[in-house]
C-alpha cells in the first residue's frame, strides 16, 4: 500500500499527475517491490489521493512510458521488468547472438518457413526480379521465456535453402548460414516506433495499440549482394536499443518519412 505522508500538494506548481508519479516511484523503492508485484489500481489511487481518473491515468501512462510499470488489461498494474539493452540497430548481430552474449536464452516458434515468390517490396530489397523464388521465415521470438519480438526474414532461394538444414527453434540463422560460407559483412538497418495490430498483440501478449519498435534491415555479403531482408517488431516494454558512438567511425542519417 502506498503510504502518503505528504500526499498531493494542491498548492504546488508541480502538476498533480507528476506528484502522484513520484509517490508511486517512492512506494516501489521504499517497499522494495520486485518485477511482477502488483500496484494499486486506478480506482484505489483516485480514492486514496482525491484526484481524478485523468490525473491517475496521466501518472500511470508516464510510468509505463518510462518502463517502470506495466498495465495488463483485465489483470491490473504491476512493477515492470527492467528493459534489456540491445545493439541490434547498429551492428550486424542477430537477436540470438545478442542475447547469448549476455547469458540469456532465445527460443523461436516457427510460424512460417517456406519457399514463395517475391512481391515488389521483397524483390526491391533483395535486388531480385518480382516473382523470383525466395525463402521466407517468420518467427515469434522468446527471450528467457518471455515473448519478445515477431520477425519475418526473406532470403534469395540459394541462400534460404540452407535455412532448412537446422532446427531454428533453438539455433541462430546467422550461424547456420555462416557454416555454409554465407556471412553478412555490411548492410543498413532502421528503427521506428509503431503500435501493435490485433494479431501482433495476441502473439506478443499485449493489448492492441501497445508500443512496438519496428526494425527493417537489408544485409549484404562481401561482394555487396543482398542475402537477407527482415522486418522485426519488438515489444517496447521489454527492450531498448543502445548505440555505441565513436566520432571517428559512426555514421548515420536522418530519414524523412513521407
Amino acid at each position: 500500500m502506498i503510504e502518503s505522508n505528504d500526499g498531493i500538494d494542491r498548492r504546488s506548481a508541480a502538476p498533480m499527475y507528476d506528484q502522484l508519479r513520484r509517490l508511486i516511484v517512492e512506494h516501489i523503492e521504499n517497499d522494495r517491490l520486485q518485477p511482477g508485484d502488483p500496484l494499486p489500481g486506478e480506482h484505489r489511487l483516485c480514492d486514496q489521493y482525491g484526484v481524478s481518473r485523468t490525473v491517475v491515468r496521466q501518472a500511470l501512462g508516464q510510468l509505463e512510458h518510462e518502463g517502470l510499470i506495466e498495465r495488463v488489461k483485465g489483470k491490473g498494474t504491476f512493477v515492470a521488468r527492467p528493459r534489456t539493452a540491445e545493439s541490434l540497430v547498429h551492428t550486424l548481430v542477430g537477436l540470438y547472438e545478442e542475447v547469448e552474449r549476455r547469458g540469456g536464452h532465445v527460443h523461436s516458434d516457427i510460424l512460417r518457413h517456406e519457399r514463395i515468390t517475391a512481391d515488389a517490396e521483397v524483390a526491391r530489397a533483395l535486388e531480385l526480379d518480382e516473382g523470383a523464388p525466395v525463402v521466407v521465415l517468420e518467427r515469434l521470438r522468446h527471450v528467457d521465456g518471455d515473448a519478445w519480438s515477431l520477425s519475418t526474414t526473406w532470403m534469395p532461394e540459394d541462400v534460404g535453402t540452407h535455412s532448412f538444414d537446422g532446427d531454428l527453434r533453438e539455433a541462430s540463422l546467422y550461424r547456420l548460414l555462416a557454416e555454409q560460407g554465407i556471412v553478412a559483412t555490411h548492410g543498413v538497418r532502421s528503427a521506428e516506433a509503431t503500435v501493435a495490430t490485433h494479431e501482433q498483440a495476441q502473439l506478443l501478449g499485449l493489448t492492441a495499440g501497445a508500443a512496438l519498435l519496428r526494425l527493417r534491415s537489408v544485409s549484404r555479403d562481401e561482394s555487396g549482394r543482398p542475402i537477407e531482408f527482415f522486418v522485426a517488431y519488438h515489444r517496447g516494454d521489454r527492450s531498448r536499443f543502445e548505440f555505441q558512438l565513436d566520432a571517428a567511425t559512426s555514421r548515420g542519417a536522418l530519414i524523412r518519412i513521407p
